[in-house]
């Protein structure tokens, strides 16, 4: 697995487009540190029904871990958990080369009230409870699971495979 880590405070980092330092730097590092499994946090999600909204400034992030083959992509921000199927960075569904996003703004915060909207390729989505995700990375897959604080009920887990070893790297 290779774990990257970027900074969506874009203007504190002189940007996310594709040109900018972290947009070039992210692609030299896929690059250098080629993995049949990568996932990649940071606080805005690019995707969410939440009331803060899609994050379009991290498409050109994601476009670029997608070129490479990413897996997974985990965010905060929006105080609710959602997870989507894979999807390419327009959106659309991609089952065989997408990437799957969680959105785990659980940790504390006073949580979301109301949905904002239902964006396509959401899978499960609460607003109501408290808690962490788990991932469990293996060789060539990896597991995830919603855990919800002490006396609360919601869960979520499942399993994905990784790609970017059984397709060619795009780009």
């Amino acid at each position: 697995w290779h774990v990257v880590v970027v900074n969506s405070n874009c203007d504190a980092v002189g940007g996310c487009e594709a040109g900018s330092a972290q947009g070039q730097w992210l692609r030299a590092d896929l690059a250098a540190h080629p993995a049949r499994c990568t996932v990649a946090y940071w606080h805005h999600p690019l995707f969410t029904s939440g009331p803060e909204g899609d994050s379009d400034f991290m498409r050109p992030i994601w476009q670029v871990l997608y070129e490479a083959g990413a897996d997974v992509v985990l965010n905060g921000h929006d105080h609710d958990y959602e997870r989507f199927a894979p999807q390419d960075p327009g959106g659309a569904p991609d089952p065989a080369r997408g990437i799957r996003e969680i959105v785990a703004g659980t940790g504390g915060g006073d949580l979301t009230w109301r949905w904002e909207s239902n964006q396509p390729n959401s899978e499960v989505r609460n607003k109501d409870t408290h808690g962490v995700i788990k991932l469990t990375l293996h060789a060539g897959s990896y597991d995830w699971e919603f855990i919800p604080i002490a006396g609360e009920t919601f869960t979520d887990s499942g399993s994905g495979s990784c790609h970017g070893a059984t397709s060619p790297k795009r780009g």
